[in-house]
């Protein structure tokens, strides 16, 4: 359920420019960053920071790509939204004791401090990269071949990014507790 409310903003923005036009793509991933943050505050109480960063990305350069009738405006969007992960991820290695990966609550992955830093870095690495991939499709390419991939071509690296990373951290998995037994409640 999650992930395809993940992916509903992608597809309304594909949806609106295949029938329309940019500028309906724009409205409609607009409205519909806006409401997956409104889905995950009734789903889980408590607004998601990164989509509420990217409903309110989009709500200002969408604003200014329809007001000023100059689609330059969303294109660059997925620049700013990557760029800032880069720098957030890049920053919590001189900030604190620990990366931010290792700071999100999980249950399933246990690793030492290097190994965090190291793929904290491998993240950051990936948003900087993939921001410098769009300016340059922004810049380079037809608007409907920025369409196709900021669509599907995004989704794939960063599937494709996640896969070569599970040889580094499968080790590191662990099982997953029943969900009536507390984290630390050891196994029989």
């Amino acid at each position: 359920m999650r992930q395809l409310l993940d992916l509903a903003p992608a597809a309304a923005f594909f949806l609106g420019w295949l029938l329309y036009d940019i500028y309906i793509a724009t409205g409609a991933v607009i409205v519909a960053l806006f409401a997956v943050v409104a889905a995950y505050w009734f789903l889980d109480r408590k607004l998601h920071k990164m989509h509420a960063f990217a409903a309110c990305a989009a709500g200002v350069f969408g604003s200014l790509t329809l007001l000023l009738r100059d689609p330059v405006f969303i294109q660059y969007k997925p620049s700013l939204v990557y760029a800032c992960f880069a720098v957030i991820l890049a920053g919590s290695h001189f900030i604190g004791d620990r990366v931010l990966l290792q700071r999100i609550p999980q249950h399933t992955l246990v690793m030492p401090d290097g190994h965090w830093r190291r793929l904290n870095a491998a993240w950051a690495a990936f948003f900087l990269g993939i921001a410098a991939l769009n300016l340059y499709l922004v810049h380079t390419q037809t608007e409907a071949v920025w369409v196709h991939f900021r669509t599907w071509g995004y989704s794939l690296i960063t599937m494709t990014f996640v896969l070569c990373t599970l040889p580094f951290i499968a080790r590191y998995l662990q099982e997953r507790p029943a969900e009536n037994e507390s984290p630390d409640e050891p196994r029989p």
